[in-house]
């Protein structure tokens, strides 16, 4: 493996809000799911497991190689995609990351986020990416966002968690950690912040995009 940390992206949601599976909106002249892809592309990260659950169908649908990404890697912009699908996503989004957790065989560091938040621009995120610490975090103006990494000595733990007791949470087992063991990036993009996860917000984003 050319990098020590690979990327985790969520998307086994089933997007009652938006309408549509978040990952298969159209943006510009793609799926946003792939947008998400082509901006980890750019940085020194070479392998993504990209973690589905409800509507799993709907993206092999749509992307065809994303099935065959289930047995084996596929390569996407010079990068090694595999893609997992969490059998049980009604017990939530900690539960699509475990399952996808559970497939990664090395001890690597992992840096996951949900597909509805938009990847920051390359600089800052290779910063997180170059971080050292059980936890890495981005933060705009105050407020702590995604992607996270965790290291394999933090994340190695979340796999053997009971994924129906109360502190099955990411956000609460970082709160369980020692200060010293997190480290907090500050960012100028406020894409680390962003929840696009209903149809106004998804508009008001691209909205955005256009005038920058």
């Amino acid at each position: 493996m050319e990098n020590e940390t690979v990327f985790v992206l969520l998307a086994g949601g089933k997007s009652d809000r938006m309408g549509v599976d978040k990952g298969l909106l159209k943006y510009k002249h793609t799926f946003w799911i792939l947008e998400q892809l082509n901006r980890i592309s750019k940085t020194s990260i070479k392998t993504v497991y990209l973690g589905l659950g409800y509507n799993a169908q709907h993206y092999f649908d749509a992307i065809s190689w994303l099935k065959d990404s289930l047995n084996n890697e596929a390569e996407y912009q010079g990068l090694k995609i595999k893609t997992i699908v969490n059998p049980t996503p009604q017990l939530g989004s900690f539960s699509s990351l475990q399952t996808v957790l559970k497939n990664i065989n090395s001890a690597c560091d992992v840096l996951v986020s949900p597909i509805d938040v938009p990847l920051l621009n390359t600089e800052e995120l290779n910063k997180i990416i170059a971080a050292k610490s059980s936890i890495v975090m981005p933060n705009f103006e105050g407020k702590n966002g995604h992607p996270i990494k965790m290291a394999a000595s933090f994340w190695k733990k979340l796999v053997s968690l009971n994924v129906s007791e109360e502190n099955s949470r990411l956000d609460l087992q970082i709160k369980n950690l020692n200060s010293e063991e997190i480290s907090i990036i500050k960012v100028k993009d406020a894409s680390v912040v962003k929840n696009l996860n209903t149809k106004a917000a998804w508009i008001s984003f691209l909205n955005e995009e256009r005038i920058n």
